[in-house]
């Protein structure tokens, strides 16, 4: 991938995993590569003010079998299907839950403060 893209974003994670991606979606073969000519490259600002640390990130794993004839690409927008499927349904049951959490209970409701 592009590093020096303003819109690449690597992370890394104390069990030793980094991500590597981009922040617009636009790489579907990330974390290996982005595309040729991409329309959301732009280059990072040299030497903004960046404090750098002294961590060393893992190399990129070598490239799957698959990316050059979209395969990989292709598994990852069926993965991202199901979630964008899935989405409405999980966000419901969160919200129920949480007004489950926030409703009061019979005796909090006898004790509860008055105004």
């Amino acid at each position: 991938m592009r590093t020096e893209c303003k819109n690449f974003e690597s992370r890394s994670y104390p069990n030793g995993d980094t991500v590597r991606k981009c922040n617009i979606d636009l790489a579907p073969d990330a974390p290996w590569r982005c595309p040729e000519n991409c329309s959301g490259y732009e280059r990072r600002l040299a030497d903004a003010a960046w404090t750098h640390g002294s961590l060393i990130i893992p190399p990129t794993p070598p490239e799957p079998a698959g990316l050059d004839d979209g395969s990989a690409a292709a598994v990852l927008d069926a993965a991202e299907d199901i979630l964008n499927a899935i989405g409405d349904d999980v966000k419901a049951e969160v919200e129920a839950e949480r007004e489950a959490q926030n409703k009061p209970g019979v005796f909090k409701r006898i004790f509860r403060k008055k105004r």
